[in-house]
């Protein structure tokens, strides 16, 4: 788990020049303030976690048992709901805010999202294979996987055989991305690399869990 940890969402890529004057591609990610809603114990919830809000929503659009959670926290009802799992949460309380001022003096971070999804792809697409031969006898089959399994033993394809399928759609994670600024001031978080995921979808920053 992580010390620290924050959400945030992805807004785009640009680029900004360091003192040597060089070019370094970053993602923009806009953290407005945590809210805490729940603190969640080792002792009371068997992990410890602070579960956040962000943003504003209408008390009215919700639904019952989600608008008495904040109800009970006494938290302004955010557009979201989140789990962050840190190792401790002596110092959290429930309304305190967490700003992208707590991640400017982490040199690294792993960033955590959803990546885009690619839709139905093929072996090489999506694991990178070569494919077969394109000439000397292969017809029709030159971005095709080859074989896949046995015959008569086992007569099966084993889990887990690199196969044609739903390529990206799935939670992924980029560790040791260096934080190239934290501004409080304009929310934002620029990242040194790409971070997975469109823009404008919800990413969880936390300091990076193999250091530098």
């Amino acid at each position: 788990m992580a010390n620290k940890a924050i959400v945030g969402e992805k807004v785009g890529m640009t680029q900004v020049w360091d003192d040597d004057n060089q070019v370094i591609p970053v993602t923009v990610l806009r953290v407005r303030p945590n809210r805490v809603v729940q603190v969640k114990t080792q002792e009371r919830d068997g992990y410890s976690a602070l579960q956040v809000t962000f943003g504003e929503k209408d008390i009215e659009k919700m639904k019952q048992p989600e608008a008495g959670h904040f109800a009970n926290s006494g938290v302004v009802p955010g557009s979201r709901l989140v789990e962050l799992r840190v190792d401790d949460v002596a110092d959290y309380q429930v309304g305190q805010e967490i700003t992208v001022d707590e991640m400017a003096e982490i040199g690294r971070v792993d960033v955590t999202s959803v990546s885009k999804g690619k839709g139905f792809a093929g072996a090489m697409k999506r694991h990178g294979f070569g494919g077969l031969p394109a000439s000397h006898g292969a017809h029709k089959v030159h971005r095709k996987p080859g074989a896949v399994g046995q015959c008569a033993t086992p007569s099966r394809i084993f889990r887990g055989k690199r196969m044609p399928g739903r390529m990206g759609n799935q939670k992924t994670t980029i560790l040791n991305l260096s934080v190239v600024q934290a501004d409080a001031e304009r929310e934002i978080l620029l990242v040194r690399g790409a971070v997975p995921g469109p823009n404008g979808s919800v990413v969880l920053i936390r300091d990076a869990v193999k250091g530098a």
